[in-house]
């Protein structure tokens, strides 16, 4: 086994003042945006030896990919809209994620109940798995389940009109640990080549002939700006895309959707695998499973007309509709606004081709040559690997000094997940290959008492510890909302655990009193926005109390 002080960071100390302080070099590839789709694209691109530089606006995954369903799927509602070959894209790179990033990447086995007078009927449901399954036919056939099986296998399901049900296969995810998994294993496959930086807002594209040939940048963390020269722009930039394709003169083609999800504690919600069912109201489909300890309901599908740059948050009009939803599912478990232990929205970015329902636009990606910046959007977070290839293909086009990428090219390096680390158990090693690749080891040589478990977490202090000396940490949300995800787990978003992480992290991050303080009361702000329930439930929720 490799000795964990061999371990090389790529956010070693001073990282952010070397990445900075080469910025000026010429670049083969510039990024902007540090999404899943941004991600993927460092890592194809490094591993073709190119040089690449990411920007990203905000900290790494804290738009869309970060506020995900957590789901790693083909998207079987996606065959009700005829989109086949996303659906068989998309379950063919689940199981290679499955396979490659074992502890990250877990399956998830769902159930779907049928009623009297479901829509969709059962006889289309079992067509559709019929298919679904087949298109990765390694992950299992669909099961058919009788009303005992159905009822043993989602406790608390409603009894009244169920005639059946089927079981099949899927996979889960922490969406923000991935985009860190992604870039960190890029990065060192770069070997000094790739650099990404969080907290540098691209503010201006630059131009030469006509066309983009670079962009000015500003950094938030030391208040500086510069301009940056790149071989070609890929604008991956999610649902911010359309601003910056304003500047290379592209008209909007965007429609921003809102998904947006409520989670429970597992003792009131006791789930152990995901169960899908339509919604009484518009039979959309609707989830619920169980999710780093907490029970997860989602989501909506409704447009966002707010501005982009504000947090995105659950409207009362959705936090009501998912409410309903497992209420009149799960009519014995007495659910109410007073359960919701937290909430998140997210933003999709989806094309709008001027279709009524917001659920029926295509989840395709896309891929936009406009006045020499290359736009790559849409899409999901099950085939970021597959679009980052696409991205890298249509770059080469544009400009033939950057290589053809493999289309097999993985973007996640894997480590065995039977082999047990010292000092934790086999399910725990499991988690941490998965969750930190070639770090793991470096968090488990960490004393024996940071080797225990945050309480009502998945996580070990040790995990904090070394997330604050190796991961690129600029605020404490970074922490505490996206490296590790406190701020939905816990009903105080983590609030009472401030004490001892303060006294086990404040050195490592480099922060006097003065400054922990301010950065408390802004990841508390962010929590509150980002995750509290809207402002109509806290009423309801205060006068039950």
């Amino acid at each position: 086994m490799t000795n964990p002080k061999a371990y090389r960071s790529p956010w070693a100390k001073g990282w952010r003042e070397a990445g900075w302080a080469g910025l000026t070099k010429p670049w083969d590839l510039l990024v902007i945006g540090g999404g899943i789709t941004g991600a993927g694209i460092l890592a194809v691109a490094a591993r073709s030896r190119l040089r690449v530089l990411l920007l990203e606006q905000g900290d790494f995954g804290s738009g869309t990919s970060s506020r995900s369903s957590k789901m790693v799927h083909g998207g079987l509602r996606y065959l009700r809209h005829m989109q086949i070959k996303l659906t068989r894209e998309s379950v063919q790179e689940r199981q290679r994620l499955l396979h490659t990033a074992p502890g990250l990447v877990e399956p998830l086995g769902f159930v779907y109940p049928m009623y009297e007078g479901s829509r969709p009927s059962p006889w289309l449901v079992k067509l559709g798995l019929g298919i679904y399954t087949r298109l990765a036919s390694e992950a299992g056939d669909y099961q058919r389940l009788d009303e005992i099986d159905t009822l043993m296998m989602a406790p608390g399901l409603k009894k009244k009109d169920l005639v059946r049900g089927f079981q099949y296969n899927d996979a889960q995810t922490d969406d923000a640990r991935l985009v860190l998994r992604v870039l960190h294993d890029g990065l060192l496959a770069g070997e000094g080549r790739a650099v990404a930086l969080n907290y540098a807002r691209v503010i201006g594209l630059l131009k030469r002939g006509g066309k983009v040939a670079g962009v000015s940048v500003y950094d938030e963390t030391n208040e500086k700006t510069a301009e940056v020269q790149g071989g070609l722009v890929i604008n991956a930039s999610g649902a911010w895309a359309d601003k910056l394709r304003a500047d290379a003169g592209g008209a909007k083609r965007l429609r921003p959707l809102r998904g947006s999800h409520l989670f429970f504690s597992l003792d009131r919600f006791p789930v152990y695998q995901a169960i899908a069912f339509s919604h009484p109201d518009d039979n959309r489909p609707v989830f619920v499973f169980p999710w780093e300890g907490v029970a997860l309901v989602g989501t909506t599908d409704v447009d966002h007309s707010l501005p982009l740059d504000k947090e995105p948050v659950i409207s009362a009009e959705e936090a009501d509709y998912l409410l309903r939803a497992v209420q009149v599912h799960f009519p014995d478990l007495d659910l109410t606004e007073a359960d919701v232990i937290s909430t998140q929205g997210g933003v999709r970015p989806v094309v709008h081709t001027g279709k009524e329902d917001p659920s029926a636009e295509s989840r395709d990606h896309v891929l936009w040559p406009e006045q020499g910046m290359l736009t790559v959007t849409g899409g999901k977070l099950t085939t970021f690997r597959l679009i980052a290839v696409d991205a890298l293909k249509a770059a080469h086009e544009l400009n033939k000094k950057i290589p053809e990428p493999d289309e097999e090219e993985q973007v996640i390096d894997r480590f065995d997940p039977n082999q047990a680390i010292p000092g934790v158990g086999l399910p725990v090693s499991r988690r941490l290959w998965g969750r930190y690749g070639s770090g793991a080891l470096l968090v488990a040589d960490m004393p024996v008492e940071l080797l225990t478990s945050i309480p009502a977490t998945p996580y070990l202090w040790a995990e904090l510890v070394w997330s604050a000396r190796e991961e690129p940490i600029c605020h404490l949300a970074d922490l505490l909302l996206r490296r590790f995800r406190l701020g939905i787990m816990l009903i105080d978003g983590g609030q009472s655990l401030l004490p001892r992480i303060k006294s086990l992290l404040q050195r490592d991050l480099g922060w006097d009193d003065e400054r922990w303080a301010v950065e408390v009361e802004r990841c508390k702000g962010i929590w509150k926005v980002a995750h509290g329930l809207p402002q109509e439930w806290k009423k309801v929720v205060k006068g039950k109390k």
